[in-house]
């Protein structure tokens, strides 16, 4: 199944201590939760937060929601929203 999502982040509540460097630039892991069949009162799907470890998880720790997700596009499988029918494939994806 193919899904399109828009996300939008409040990049001020990125903590920076989370950042780290790889071999090609500094990366953020992110996690997100997406409900393709619900959206809520903003038509949202879904949030996107920093990632926690494993170690954390066991803690208790929770990150702040630095967004929110909105599927725009489903190839059928899924519908994007309450009222939302899925797009053709071959007339708004260009692969």
């Amino acid at each position: 199944m193919k899904v399109g999502l828009s996300i939008k982040l409040d990049v001020t509540k990125i903590d920076k201590e989370r950042l780290f460097q790889g071999a090609k630039g500094t990366y953020l892991d992110l996690t997100t939760f997406i409900d393709t069949a619900e959206q809520d009162q903003y038509e949202n799907n879904g949030f996107v937060s920093q990632s926690t470890s494993s170690e954390e998880r066991e803690q208790g720790v929770k990150t702040p929601i630095l967004g929110n997700v909105k599927v725009f596009f489903t190839d059928g499988d899924a519908a994007p929203g309450k009222s939302k029918a899925a797009a053709p494939v071959d007339e708004d994806i260009p692969f």
